[in-house]
């Protein structure tokens, strides 16, 4: 009984944590209106790597103003 009560705090602590960590990044999302992939490079393999229009975003104190996606170029 002891060992799933460890258990099962362990996981409460774990999703507790996982849920603080990716709220900041929800809440940008919503409160820009753009999907996830707008500033990352790729979401579920590197989740931390921004592209250009991420990198301004986070430079500028979480604003999009000056940070302009750029068009791809049709190859």
């Amino acid at each position: 009984m002891k060992t799933l009560r460890v258990m099962f705090a362990l996981l409460i602590a774990g999703l507790t944590l996982c849920t603080t960590l990716t709220f900041g990044k929800m809440e940008y999302s919503k409160t820009e209106k753009k999907p996830c992939t707008f500033c990352h490079v790729n979401v579920t393999k590197t989740p931390k790597e921004l592209n250009d229009v991420g990198k301004c975003y986070a430079q500028n104190k979480h604003s999009l103003k000056g940070c302009e996606e750029k068009p791809k170029s049709d190859k």
